[in-house]
């Protein structure tokens, strides 16, 4: 699996196939061929074991002077979840859906009352009916709460980016300074219509990629740029890949000590030209 990973063949069934067509893979794996359902089994019960020994993979990396780091690029790729966007409903949507039930309800209720009087029965099972729809009910209200405590978090940020613009800017007029631009508007609160969940998989978000909307995750990795080893990875909800740069930085500063610390590439002036940086050794630079 790490060496796999590490040419790029990530899929059970490829590995599998590799088993068969694959010199490196048949002498790995001892001219055996283990099935793509024992090899998945074998990663989902032992993640936590296979991160450790890619961690050490990457320290024997490093005691054998494969990896010097200098520069460290930084990029991101939209990974999709295990969830249809199909599956997401947002939160207007969810309203909608709740009257037209309510509706359906109000008219069981009334075909049962008629039902009542009637001698020859329908063919509808109307307890069975009204339980559909109200398990259906249930089932949206937890996904409105669920999207009004996750706009709550979100809501939270834009005040305090709010207060933080209006303190800069009061701070400025005590210095005898004029505030550039217009005032901050305070942030408008509470779930929009066009809030979402999903409801296959909830910590997924849609994404915009280069082959359209999907429903998953922001993936980051740090790369050394000589080697081209990746030193740090994480996975987010954010769909914008500048809010990632302090998260994967944080990545980096768990990396061991004894391969440097991180040291920021700047321009030397103000231009829009990106910045060059000569790394100096037992150094990192991020970029």
């Amino acid at each position: 699996m790490v060496y796999g990973y590490a040419t790029g063949v990530f899929s059970s069934r490829k590995i599998e196939r590799a088993t068969y067509d694959s010199v490196a893979f048949r002498f790995l794996s001892a001219e055996t061929h283990p099935d793509h359902d024992t090899l998945a089994h074998f990663r989902k019960t032992f993640l936590g074991e296979l991160e450790d020994l890619f961690v050490q993979v990457l320290s024997l990396a490093q005691a054998m002077k494969l990896v010097r780091l200098g520069q460290i690029s930084l990029d991101g790729t939209k990974i999709k979840a295990n969830a249809s966007k199909h599956k997401a409903l947002s939160h207007g949507h969810i309203e909608k859906l709740e009257a037209q039930l309510r509706e359906e309800v109000q008219a069981l209720l009334q075909k049962a009352a008629e039902a009542d009087g009637a001698e020859e029965p329908d063919g509808i099972d109307l307890p069975e009916e009204l339980a559909r729809r109200q398990d259906r009910l249930k089932a949206l209200a937890e996904a409105k709460a669920k999207i009004v405590e996750r706009v709550a978090e979100r809501d939270a940020r834009a005040q305090q980016d709010y207060e933080a613009k209006v303190a800069r800017r009061e701070g400025q007029r005590q210095a005898g300074k004029k505030p550039r631009g217009q005032e901050p508007k305070p942030p408008e609160t509470g779930p929009k219509a066009s809030d979402q969940i999903n409801l296959t998989d909830e910590e997924s978000r849609i994404m915009p990629s280069h082959a359209g909307f999907l429903q998953g995750y922001n993936s980051q990795a740090a790369v050394d740029v000589e080697t081209m080893l990746i030193v740090a990875t994480t996975v987010s909800q954010q769909t914008n890949d500048k809010q990632q740069v302090e998260p994967m930085l944080a990545e980096i500063e768990k990396l061991p000590e004894a391969w440097g610390s991180p040291k920021p590439c700047w321009p030397t002036r103000a231009t829009s030209a990106p910045a060059t940086c000569t790394p100096a050794a037992n150094s990192r630079s991020n970029r």
